[in-house]
This record gives C-alpha cells, sequence and structure tokens, in this order.
C-alpha cells in the first residue's frame, strides 16, 4: 500500500510540474505577440530622429571687458547722508528764538512708536475726565489723557474727542530750528 502511495504522489507532483511549464510558455508567447506589433510606429519615430542631422550651438557671447570706477569726490557731500541739516544738540539753542522739545522730561512708553502704528481704539470718561485708550505695536493697550505724549516727533495731545486725538508735534525746520504742526489719530473701525 505505501509503494501504491507513492507512486500516486510521484505522477500527480510530475503532472503539476507540467501544468506549470505550461502556463509558463504560454504566457512568454502571448506577452511576446503583443511586443512586436503595437509599438512599430514608436520605433520607426525614434529610428527617424536618431538618423537627423545633428544641430549647431551657438558659441556663447564674448564677456564684457570691466572696468572698475574709482570714486574720486571725497570732498563732495556724500550721497548717502541725509541733505537736511543736522537736529541741534541739547546745548545749542534754536534759530527762531524759542520753540525746543523738551528733552530733558522723562520719555513715556507712547513715544517709542511712530504715529502711523498706533491705532485709537476707544475712550473713557469718569468725572469730566477723558481717557483714550491706544493700541501700540507691542500688543499692549494704553490709557492717555491731555498733556500725554506720544509718536517720535514729541507729540504732546491737546484734546480727545469721541472719534480722534489732537496732537502738537514738534519737528525739525531743516534749518536748525523748530516748527510744530498738528496731527490726529482717528478712531479705528474693527
Amino acid at each position: 500500500m505505501k509503494k501504491v502511495m507513492t507512486t500516486i504522489s510521484d505522477q500527480s507532483w510530475t503532472q503539476i510540474g507540467v501544468i506549470k511549464f505550461a502556463a509558463l510558455f504560454v504566457s512568454v508567447l502571448l506577452l511576446s505577440a503583443c511586443s512586436s506589433g503595437q509599438h512599430g510606429d514608436l520605433e520607426t519615430y525614434i529610428g527617424e530622429v536618431k538618423t537627423r542631422p545633428g544641430g549647431k550651438i551657438q558659441d556663447l557671447p564674448a564677456a564684457k571687458h570691466y572696468e572698475p570706477f574709482s570714486y574720486a569726490a571725497f570732498d563732495m557731500r556724500d550721497p548717502f547722508t541725509q541733505f537736511l541739516a543736522e537736529e541741534p544738540s541739547d546745548n545749542v539753542a534754536s534759530s527762531d528764538g524759542g520753540l525746543t522739545p523738551n528733552r530733558d522730561r522723562k520719555r513715556e512708553p507712547l513715544e517709542a512708536f511712530p504715529l502711523d502704528t498706533l491705532e485709537f481704539v476707544g475712550h473713557l470718561e469718569k468725572k469730566g475726565v477723558r481717557w483714550g485708550l491706544i493700541s501700540a505695536p507691542d500688543k499692549s493697550i494704553y490709557k492717555i489723557q491731555v498733556g500725554n505724549f506720544m509718536g517720535k516727533n514729541y507729540g504732546e495731545i491737546v484734546q480727545i474727542s469721541e472719534t480722534k486725538i489732537l496732537l502738537k508735534e514738534i519737528i525739525p525746520d531743516g534749518t536748525g530750528g523748530w516748527i510744530d504742526r498738528e496731527a490726529s489719530i482717528n478712531v479705528s473701525e474693527q
């Protein structure tokens, strides 16, 4: 009985091997048949392109000779400095005889920011005194009142209304003196 079982199993293994070989042979035939006819036009085009004569690449343009420039105008005004006269120092009196910013006072926090970066966001009123609320670029809200200073040009607050803050700034006039001008910040619509 053992011998019969061994023979059957050997025969079945042989049949399985023949079936695998036949399947492999058929798949190779199918693949070779598919590849021969479909891409003939592509192979013809590639052959045609390879037989074309090559083109000539244009030469690079000649490099221009660099001539260094020597700056010899050392006795003239530096073009990168301000044309207007410098602001007078603390010890120099103004040319108009009176208007100068008070540099001896302690600077207030809102004088660290340019006026156009500050926003008037609201106001408070208590016992007849009106306070303005200013949002600064440092993401803080400051409470101000008439007489406080803000902005880079010594801007003193002269009036706070419900819609705007009026300031009097002192700016250099370009000749060594100072002039005052009015500025305002309107309430921001958010």
